[in-house]
């Protein structure tokens, strides 16, 4: 899952929600200083923050493959870093601020063709 928005969209929050509902054993933090986390649950959630990614080559050396084709579910912030690693087969959601206390979420599911 692609996640994009500007700071304080939501984007983390989403993913919290998303762990919660997987019954994460962690509760989820953003890893933004590490850029991967994981949490184990029902399904194992990746959890990448590419805000601080400096080049493709960074999360190529991360082995983001295992992350994003591996069995379990991964949520990755600041997608559009990573545009051209992500896998055609992804679910992109995009958080929007309307106020302060309302949010806008767009999801489009792409098939990969």
């Amino acid at each position: 899952m692609a996640l994009y928005g500007q700071l304080g969209a939501g984007k983390t929050v989403l993913v919290q929600g998303i762990c919660r509902a997987l019954d994460a054993e962690i509760p989820a933090s953003s890893p933004s200083f590490v850029i991967a986390n994981h949490y184990p649950g029902i399904l194992p959630v990746y959890h990448l923050d590419l805000y601080r990614l400096n080049n493709l080559e960074d999360l190529i050396n991360l082995g983001y493959e295992e992350y994003f084709y591996g069995s379990g579910v991964c949520l990755i912030e600041w997608a559009d870093k990573a545009a051209e690693l992500l896998p055609a087969k992804r679910w992109d959601v995009e958080l929007r601020i309307i106020s302060e206390q309302e949010r806008e979420i767009r999801i489009n599911r792409r098939d990969g063709q």
